[in-house]
């Protein structure tokens, strides 16, 4: 019973451990571009289990304790918190952490471009403009790339 909380490092290896591994799953996961975050299909469901199971012996260093992994959600959990606590109070830190706004579409005129740049297919594109009722790209006051991986889309005043 006592083998299930003894833990096989200090404890600030875990510590220390999660805070590295979710900086660098941060990070990939910013370079990897809104689409990724923002449309989620049964590939991105994959990547994120298989990213979890590639993580793993990198946070907990092959220990298999209570302890362990309860020091190490309980780090994962103060890091978002503050991460989120960080971004909410500063301008700069939510850039750095989310990115900014991309336009795609103006006054009717496609950037195919910046289409190609961020990831999102012609297909994407369309159905953003169908679900904001809009039928024609011509109609499109604006179109936005939101931090969050979703299309906004601003139709013409009629």
């Amino acid at each position: 019973m006592q083998a299930l909380f003894q833990l096989s490092a200090p404890w600030w290896h875990f510590v220390l451990r999660a805070v590295l591994v979710y900086v660098m799953v941060m990070v990939l996961m910013r370079i990897s571009g809104k689409r990724a975050v923002g449309q989620f299909t049964p590939f991105d469901l994959v990547l994120l289990i298989l990213i979890g199971n590639a993580v793993q012996n990198g946070i907990n260093g092959g220990d298999n304790s209570l302890t362990g992994a309860a020091l190490m959600a309980g780090t994962l959990i103060v890091i978002n918190y503050l991460v989120a606590l960080a971004a909410a109070r500063n301008a700069r830190i939510q850039r750095l952490i989310e990115g900014a706004p991309v336009l795609l579409a103006r006054d009717g005129q496609v950037f195919h471009a910046v289409l190609r740049r961020e990831l999102v297919s012609e297909q994407d594109f369309q159905e953003a403009l169908r679900q904001a009722g809009v039928e024609n790209v011509n109609q499109v006051a604006l179109a936005v790339l939101e931090t969050n991986g979703h299309i906004s889309v601003v139709p013409r005043q009629a």
